[in-house]
This record gives structure tokens, sequence and C-alpha cells, in this order.
């Protein structure tokens, strides 16, 4: 594993949301201080084809905020990947079951994105695929506000690296 290691989000097919979460998450990390900065993010799909685009409404959702994610390609979840993360963010608790049953080793930091979020805060982010740009606007503004509490969970695991 690298130093500190890598951030892995996972959704689906990796063409909404989790592209959207990885570029969220990499703008976050690069206003912070080491170690936070140094951490790679990554995204992938529990049922991905690798080389899809990116969905045209994840784009355009996240250019709204100054982050171009044009260039992505789907890819799907491996084990290496898993071994590999400091920490996995799902977005649903299917995404978090499938990798329960199917990862051996099961990664030690595997979570919702918005798990940090307090409650009544929904955890889940909802699948956006196919609908209106406003849906995928909805997402990101959900990422947005779990970010804060992801960044205080990265400081806690990387501490004293």
């Amino acid at each position: 594993m690298s130093s500190p290691g890598s951030i892995l989000v996972v959704c689906t097919a990796n063409i909404c949301r989790s592209p959207m979460a990885e570029g969220l998450l990499r703008h976050a990390l690069a206003g912070q201080p080491e170690p936070l900065r140094r951490l790679a993010v990554i995204s992938a799909g529990v049922v991905a084809r690798p080389g899809e685009g990116v969905s045209a409404n994840s784009v355009v959702a996240l250019r709204k905020a100054g982050i171009d994610i044009s260039g992505h390609q789907a890819r799907p979840l491996t084990q290496a990947m898993l071994d590999e993360a400091l920490a996995v963010f799902c977005m649903t608790e299917g995404h978090r079951g499938m990798i329960t049953l199917q990862a051996d080793p099961v990664p030690p930091h595997l979570h919702l994105f918005r798990e940090f979020l307090p409650p009544p805060a929904a955890q889940e982010i909802g699948d956006p695929y196919g609908g209106p740009l406003r849906l995928y606007e909805q997402c990101r503004d959900e990422m947005v506000e779990a970010i804060p509490g992801l960044l205080d969970y990265l400081r806690s695991l990387t501490a004293g690296t």
C-alpha cells in the first residue's frame, strides 16, 4: 500500500455517483494539509463495464462546481483495489453488502459515503442514472454535505502518518 493509502469510492456502474464523489473528494483533499493531501482517490463499480464513459449529467453537475471529470472511464471493482484502500466509501447498503459478501478479506474501513452525517440525515445516495440534471445535482449536493465528516474520519485514520 502506498503511504498513506488510497480512498476508494464505489457505486454500481462507476459512471454517475462514484466518479462525482471521486472528483469532489479529490478536490477537497487537495486543499487539506499533509497527509490528507497525499491521499489518492479512485472509484469503481460493483458491476462496471470497463472503459464506459461517465454520464453527461455527472460531468455537467460537477462542472458547475468547477471540477472536470469528463475523462473518467468506468472500472470494475477488484480485490486489489479493496486491499490497497485506506478506506472504502459506498453509495448504498447494497454496495456495501456486495463487497462484504464477495471480498476476502473484507476491508476494515468500509462505510457509506454519508455515514458520518448526524441523524436524521439519509445515509444512502440514490442512483440518478437516466434522470434529469437536477437529480445529478441533488446527488452532488448530498456528497458535498458529507465531505466535512469524511475529512474528519480520514484525519483520524491518518493521524501519526
